[in-house]
C-alpha cells in the first residue's frame, strides 16, 4: 500500500480519534504552541467514561479542559514543565510534577520510566514522502511519537513544515484528525526599564563569534537589541522567539563562524507570532531537533563561546538557585535551564549566566536572599553557577569561596536589602 492510500486509510473523526483512550491509560500530549487543543477538548468531552488517565506533557498553552472543576476523577497531569493551565492542580494536589532535565525528558519514554499507551501530536501535512513535520515543537514528541502503543495525529495544514530531526513517517501514526486551525501565540513582551537595565550588563559579555541561548522575556528580547554591531554571532538553543528572527532579519545572527552547525540556528521549540511560523516554514536555516539533542550539554559545548542566559526566581548568597518553585509551591519546572549553563561552562570561552532582577515586581522582597525559602527545590547548584547578573550588575562566582560569593552576589542585590545580607553574613555564613 503507498503511503498516500496509508495516510487516506487512517483519517477518521476526532471522536474516534480520542476513543483510543481507556481508563488507567498513560498518555502523551505536544506541547509549546503545539498543544493539540482540538484532541485535548475531544477528550475532554469523554470524561464521563474514563476515570484515571494519566497525560504526560510538557509546557502547555491555552486553556486546559482536563483541569476544569469536575475533571479531578477522569484525568490527572503528569507534568514534565508546568505552565499556567496545570499549575492550580498541581498546587491542589490533583495532579504531579516530575523534576527533570529537557535534556532527560526522551530518555524517560524509550526507557520504560514512562510507558506510553497513547499519544497526541500535532504536525505539518505530509511531504511528497510521506513524512509528516513536528512544526514548531520537536522536544520530547519524537520520543513519544516512536514509543507510544498508539499515536494520534493533528494533522493541521496551518502547521509550518520545519526541518531537521523533526520528522514522523505516516507509517508510524494510526489515526488522523485533519484541520485547518491557527497555532498558539506568544505575544513578545516590552521589556521594562530593570530588565534593559539588565541587558545593558549582559551585552558587553557578548564576544564577537558567540553562540547564544536565550529564553523567554524581556531580558533575551532587550539583549538582542543591544547586540547589533557584534559580529559572526550563532544560535543553538531550546526555543526560537519573535527577538531571534529580527535578530536574523537585521543580519546580528548569521550563524556562519559557529563550531558546531555553521550557518544553522538549532532549536528543538520555536514560540511566538504567526509571522515567526511563517518564517520558520521550509526554511533551511532553521534545524529542530529532539531536546536530547539540542539540550546535551556536551553538544551544546562543542560551540565555542557559547553564552547561556537563564532566569530564576531566587539566588541565595551562596549561589544556589531556585528556578521551578515558590517555597513548596511549583511554578513551572527544571526546563533546560542546567543543561545550558552546564555546556556554556564546558564550551571554550564559554559564559553561563543566571540574570533576573534584584526584588519582586512590587520592589517588596529581594530575590538575591541569605537562604532559599523553606520547601524551595535547587534547580542549578553553586557549583554550576558562574555568572548572576542583576540592574545592579554582575557577579562573578565561579573559583570563589562561599564568603566571596556571599560578598559579590550582596553587592548587587537591591540596595535596601543590602545591609540585612551583610548581618547575615557575619553572624550566620559558615552555616550557609
Amino acid at each position: 500500500m503507498s503511503w498516500i492510500d496509508q495516510y487516506k486509510s487512517k483519517i477518521v473523526p476526532l471522536e474516534d480519534a480520542v476513543s483510543v483512550v481507556k481508563s488507567g491509560d498513560r498518555i502523551f500530549s505536544s506541547a509549546n504552541a503545539a498543544t493539540p487543543l482540538l484532541t485535548m477538548n475531544a477528550l475532554a468531552k469523554r470524561a464521563n467514561e474514563l476515570t484515571n488517565v494519566e497525560i504526560n506533557h510538557l509546557l502547555l498553552m491555552g486553556e486546559d479542559p482536563l483541569t476544569k472543576p469536575g475533571m479531578e476523577n477522569h484525568f490527572h497531569h503528569n507534568s514534565l514543565f508546568v505552565g499556567p493551565g496545570d499549575r492550580p492542580s498541581i498546587a491542589e494536589g490533583v495532579s504531579d510534577y516530575v523534576p527533570v532535565h529537557l535534556s532527560d525528558v526522551p530518555g524517560l519514554f524509550r526507557a520504560g520510566y514512562i510507558s506510553l499507551d497513547a499519544a497526541f501530536i500535532h504536525v505539518s501535512p505530509p511531504d511528497a514522502h510521506g513524512f509528516m513535520s513536528l512544526g514548531v515543537e520537536c522536544a520530547s514528541t519524537k520520543a513519544a511519537a516512536e514509543t507510544a502503543k498508539i499515536v494520534v495525529a493533528q494533522v493541521n495544514e496551518r502547521m509550518p513544515r520545519t526541518l531537521g530531526d523533526v520528522f514522523v513517517h505516516i507509517s508510524r501514526v494510526h489515526k488522523i484528525v485533519e484541520c485547518s486551525e491557527p497555532l498558539l501565540e506568544l505575544k513578545p513582551g516590552i521589556a521594562n526599564e530593570i530588565e534593559e537595565r539588565i541587558a545593558d550588563f549582559i551585552a558587553p559579555m557578548i564576544e564577537d563569534g558567540s553562540t547564544l541561548q536565550l529564553g523567554i522575556g524581556g531580558i533575551p528580547d532587550a539583549v538582542l537589541g543591544r547586540i547589533e554591531g557584534k559580529q559572526h554571532l550563532g544560535i543553538h538553543t531550546e526555543m526560537i522567539s519573535d527577538g531571534v528572527m529580527k535578530a536574523v532579519e537585521s543580519g546580528i545572527i548569521t550563524s556562519l563562524n559557529k563550531t558546531l552547525h555553521p550557518g544553522k540556528v538549532v532549536t528543538t521549540f520555536v514560540m511566538g507570532s504567526q509571522n515567526l511560523y511563517d518564517y520558520v516554514n521550509n526554511n533551511p536555516l532553521f534545524e529542530v531537533h529532539p531536546c536530547d539533542y539540542t539540550n546535551n550539554p556536551f553538544i551544546i559545548a562543542q560551540n565555542e563561546k557559547m553564552v547561556a542566559i537563564n532566569s530564576s526566581i531566587e539566588v541565595d548568597i551562596s549561589g544556589q538557585v531556585c528556578s521551578d518553585s515558590i517555597g513548596t509551591k511549583i511554578y513551572s519546572g527544571f526546563g533546560g535551564q542546567v543543561d545550558f549553563i552546564r555546556g556554556a561552562a564546558y564550551s571554550k570561552g564559554g559564559k553561563p549566566i543566571i540574570a533576573l532582577p534584584s526584588t519582586t515586581k512590587n520592589g517588596e522582597f529581594s530575590k538575591i536572599v541569605p537562604r532559599l525559602r523553606t520547601g524551595a527545590g535547587v534547580v542549578t547548584t553553586r557549583a554550576d553557577v558562574h555568572y548572576v547578573v542583576t540592574e545592579y550588575g554582575v557577579a562573578s562566582l565561579h573559583g570563589k569561596n562561599i564568603h566571596q560569593r556571599a560578598e559579590a552576589l550582596i553587592a548587587i542585590a537591591h540596595p535596601k536589602f543590602r545591609a540585612e545580607l551583610e548581618n547575615y553574613l557575619r553572624t550566620m555564613h559558615r552555616a550557609v
